[in-house]
């Protein structure tokens, strides 16, 4: 499954769906080497209760909007 996700960091952990593949996800980390992106996974994870192995990013690494691909 493949969603597109904006990320906002330095907030609470949250979920907020938009649409069917559209998300709003919201992490305590900050944007410094790696930390959100390991924020938005593990947050991810636990919304879709699959492991973080199943989480990853495809696009927008250095980006606050993302395509993560869920293997459900």
């Amino acid at each position: 499954m493949k969603i597109f996700v904006k990320v906002r960091t330095g907030v609470e952990d949250n979920v907020e769906k938009v649409d069917d593949n559209h998300f709003v996800i919201s992490v305590l980390e900050r944007p410094i080497k790696g930390q959100a992106n390991r924020g938005v996974i593990r947050v991810l994870a636990n919304y879709f209760k699959v492991t973080k192995s199943e989480v990853s990013i495809k696009s927008g690494f250095t980006s606050s909007n993302k395509i993560i691909e869920i293997n459900i």
